[in-house]
């Protein structure tokens, strides 16, 4: 899909913006039409992969743009939600996304609603218990092979327009990080602060020198914009 929404002349700017750093600019570039004869494919979702997102999207969102991605290698799809209201419409902003496989696998999901700022987390061990009864439903296949490696607060950006000024918020989730014992690759649930999991990602290569994730990080806006990839139709 290179060159429907990838759009390398505007990287910087979009990067910047969606990174908070041109305040009152979010990132809006629009969803290119995809070119004829190489249409966009939809997944088609398991029963509980579907039963998954519908549980975990919050009320009020509504699908604005789907496109095909490569996670490690392997095809998958990148589906965004985001607010019926248009609220904090832009990257960095609210948003509800996830990745599912071609083979439907549910490789996570992110859910950056503004509800979760500031409210109290649930305990280390609360988010555990909910992370394992999460995993239960959506990942049975982890339960056997995964070791925990650590739980802790973990913060998220997200970007927010009021009054006409953007402003730059800190969404803080519990995470629970656990690695795959099987294959040695990386997993985690983020629970937030309504108890419910905020964030999902499984699967996840690690380069251990010089240290940094290798997966590719479809369901974060800052590295969307970093690549110069837009998600927002026209």
């Amino acid at each position: 899909m290179k060159g429907v929404l990838d759009m390398p002349r505007l990287r910087p700017a979009i990067a910047l913006a969606a990174l908070g750093l041109i305040a009152g600019s979010p990132a809006t570039i629009s969803l290119a039409d995809t070119p004829k004869g190489n249409p966009m494919t939809t997944t088609a979702l398991a029963q509980p992969v579907a039963d998954t997102i519908a549980t975990y999207m919050p009320a009020g969102y509504r699908e604005i743009a789907r496109r095909p991605v490569t996670v490690d290698k392997e095809g998958a799809e990148l589906v965004r939600y985001e607010r019926t209201d248009g609220r904090n419409a832009a990257l960095g902003g609210e948003h509800f996304s996830t990745v599912v496989a071609n083979n439907g696998r549910l490789k996570g999901f992110a859910r950056m609603d503004l509800d979760l700022v500031g409210g109290e987390l649930p305990s280390r061990e609360q988010a555990q218990a909910i992370a394992m009864s999460f995993l239960r439903e959506a990942a049975p296949d982890l339960l056997p092979v995964l070791k925990i490696s650590w739980v802790d607060p973990h913060d998220e950006p997200l970007r927010v327009i009021r009054n006409g000024v953007t402003k730059n918020l800190t969404l803080t989730g519990m995470k629970v990080k656990m690695r795959n014992t099987a294959d040695g690759l990386w997993m985690w649930v983020i629970v937030g602060a309504d108890r419910k999991v905020m964030v999902f990602e499984r699967d996840i290569h690690w380069i251990t020198f010089p240290g940094k994730r290798g997966t590719e990080k479809w369901l974060h806006d800052a590295w969307l914009a970093e690549k110069g990839h837009s998600v927002r139709p026209s």
